[in-house]
């Protein structure tokens, strides 16, 4: 198991594009962060809502590596934790390499299993002209890479707040490279 940490949590309840940053969140498991928009066992994002609102929330928790933040610094980008929607910014794990259905252990109860990449949308734009751009990239191969963080589910309940570790467990091989959800 590999080891990280919490560095800040955030929640808004209102669809908005920023969170402020909280001393704690509570996760409630099958549904996401308690008193956040994306809160619920179905989808939240108003425009997967509009295609299927019946659909399963893959999206509970959005987890974005501070590593990014810096990597934007260099840029001449500013962010900061839940500047562009995270719930939780971490520290020491790299986020983007985990396989599908990898889980992390949040503090002493929480665990979120993790089912994709976010998808970075044109309101990081809005924010601040070109972050959309700067959250993309390509590897070797030509193929796109979305670094604007993970989404997850909640499979365990409970609080978490900054400076809690966070460990994580794989799945069982074959190990499943993450898709936009």
């Amino acid at each position: 198991m590999t080891q990280g940490r919490v560095l800040a949590v955030a929640r808004h309840g209102a669809h908005r594009f920023s969170k402020p940053l909280a001393l704690s969140i509570r996760l409630l498991e099958g549904l996401g962060v308690e008193g956040d928009a994306h809160c619920g066992a179905t989808v939240k994002h108003r425009s997967r809502v509009a295609q299927d609102p019946h659909q399963p929330n893959l999206r509970q928790v959005h987890l974005i590596h501070s590593e990014l933040f810096e990597e934007l610094a260099t840029r001449g980008f500013r962010v900061a934790a839940g500047e562009i929607g995270e719930n939780v910014t971490t520290q020491g794990i790299d986020l983007l390499a985990l396989p599908r259905g990898a889980r992390l252990h949040l503090g002493a109860t929480a665990i979120v299993e993790v089912t994709g990449l976010r998808n970075p949308c044109r309101q990081l734009d809005a924010f601040q002209p070109g972050l959309m751009a700067a959250t993309l990239g390509r590897d070797a191969q030509g193929r796109l890479l979305r670094k604007a963080g993970i989404m997850a589910v909640v499979v365990a309940g409970g609080d978490v707040v900054p400076g809690n570790p966070i460990r994580v467990a794989l799945p069982p091989p074959p190990h499943e490279a993450l898709e936009r959800v």
